[in-house]
C-alpha cells in the first residue's frame, strides 16, 4: 500500500533496480526495456519515468549500444522524497474523504488529526529513506534493525 499514484510508483520500482546494479567502480547501465522486463512495468511507463528523473539530475543516460541509465549518484544520496516529488504531491494523496475545501475552512472531518498524522508519518518516511535500502551492501533484517 502506498499513498502515491502508479507513475511514481513505477519511479520507486525503476531507481531501485538501478540502486541494487550501483556500482561506483563499474557503472552498470540498464535499458527502459530491461527495466520493464525485470519490474514487470509497461515499458512506455520506465521510458517516461526515466526522462522526468534524467531531467531531475537523479539518473544519467547514454545513448546507443551499451547506454541506458544509471543512478546520478550513489544510492544512498538520493532519498524516495526526490524520487516520488516529481510523479506525486503527498498533499494530493492524503486529502480529506469529505472533499477539496473542507478541513481548514470550518470544521475538521472526523478523520483530519488522523489524516494528518498519516501525512506526517509519510513525509518524514519518503525524506529520511534513501535508495541504499535497496542496494546489496545496505544490511537488512533484525540484526540492522537493532542497530538502526
Amino acid at each position: 500500500m502506498t499513498p502515491y499514484g502508479k507513475v511514481a510508483q513505477a519511479a520507486i520500482a525503476s531507481m531501485s533496480l538501478l540502486a541494487e546494479r550501483y556500482s561506483e567502480s563499474l557503472p552498470v547501465r540498464l535499458n527502459s526495456r530491461e527495466i520493464a522486463e525485470r519490474r514487470k512495468l509497461s515499458q512506455a511507463i520506465v521510458a517516461k519515468v526515466l526522462t522526468t528523473l534524467s531531467q531531475s539530475g537523479l539518473v544519467t543516460g547514454a545513448p546507443g549500444p551499451g547506454g541506458g541509465y544509471a543512478l546520478a549518484r550513489p544510492p544512498q544520496q538520493i532519498t524516495l522524497q526526490q524520487v516520488v516529488s516529481p510523479f506525486d504531491r503527498l498533499e494530493d494523496t492524503l486529502v480529506c474523504p469529505f472533499g477539496e475545501g473542507w478541513c481548514g475552512n470550518g470544521p475538521q472531518c472526523p478523520l483530519h488529526e488522523q489524516l494528518d498524522s498519516l501525512r506526517s508519518q509519510v513525509t518524514s518516511f519518503l525524506q529520511q529513506t534513501t535508495l541504499a535500502k535497496f542496494s546489496p551492501a545496505e544490511p537488512t533484517g533484525p540484526a540492522a534493525e537493532a542497530t538502526s
